[in-house]
């Protein structure tokens, strides 16, 4: 069994590659781990390689905040400066500083 690093660090922000939003990386996935559904809802054409990290993010985009669910083939650092503003990143995270967000909580 091959073992995938992840590029991407908690509380780090990102971009969508493709899509205009942002987020913070609250967690990741070795590989994908959402359902079926999901996966096969998205266009045969754009589907990303299960066998990857995929991260969870408190993603904002210019109407609404949420949380993403993306692959890392599709996302990139953001290098902006600029903080998140989604309401959840307080629960999750404590001051923004370089570019991403020290943690709240100990990992085990």
């Amino acid at each position: 069994m091959q073992t995938q690093r992840a590029k991407y660090n908690l509380g780090q922000v990102v971009r969508h590659r493709k899509h205009p939003f942002r987020g913070v990386v609250f967690d990741v996935d070795p590989e994908f781990a959402n359902t079926e559904e999901w996966y096969e809802s998205i266009p045969e054409d754009s589907r990303p390689a299960k066998e990857q990290p995929f991260y969870h993010l408190l993603a904002e985009n210019d109407q609404s905040f949420y949380v993403a669910y993306v692959s890392e083939q599709n996302l990139v650092a953001d290098y902006s400066g600029e903080p998140v503003d989604h309401p959840d990143i307080a629960d999750l995270f404590g001051a923004f500083q370089d570019g991403s967000y020290e943690l709240h909580f100990q990992m085990n």
